[in-house]
């Protein structure tokens, strides 16, 4: 019985390296984003005569709104692997990231919903400077969006600040010898 006990243990230890090739798929989803931000940069360069103030703005905000996207999924990459998979065992390297160091899941969602409401606000920025080209309905329901995510990551950190408050409450589950 102890012997499949462990074999189910090690079956399910072992199923967290399922994921990698999800972290692998978002180090390709980087890859684009980096292209993206390239193709914008170009196109910003090349037309930068022909381009009003309020087009410049927009171009600029769009390069922002990928460099955010791009680190949200640095975050996700790095902070996930990191907690859900394996130590990413970078001893003592200068570039490890400073998050790194004291990230747990907790953390990591709390550092995810500031990330989605930065891009939100950006994208909410960029529509309220192009207000005048977009539906009032799209503008009222960017509006409303950027609201729950507000509300939502409020609600995250102050779930995660009553967590690491209180500290671990201790098992109601009998302890096994």
């Amino acid at each position: 019985m102890r012997t499949q006990k462990n074999v189910i243990a090690s079956i399910i230890f072992w199923s967290r390296w399922l994921q990698l090739p999800m972290y692998l798929g978002l180090i390709v989803a980087l890859g684009v984003y980096a292209w993206k931000f390239m193709v914008v940069l170009y196109d910003l360069l090349i037309n930068l005569n022909q381009l009003k103030e309020t087009d410049i703005l927009i171009q600029v905000l769009t390069l922002i709104d990928v460099v955010m996207i791009a680190n949200l999924l640095v975050m996700v990459i790095i902070g996930g692997y990191e907690i859900f998979v394996s130590k990413l065992n970078l001893g003592e390297s200068q570039d490890q990231p400073e998050w790194l160091d004291h990230v747990d899941a907790g953390v990591l969602k709390v550092k995810l919903g500031i990330a989605l409401i930065t891009i939100s606000s950006i994208n909410l920025l960029r529509s309220f400077i192009n207000a005048a080209n977009m539906d009032e309905h799209t503008l009222k329901w960017e509006v409303i969006i950027h609201v729950v995510l507000v509300f939502s990551a409020m609600f995250i950190a102050a779930t995660d600040w009553m967590i690491q408050k209180k500290g671990h409450a201790p098992s109601l589950a009998p302890k096994e010898h």
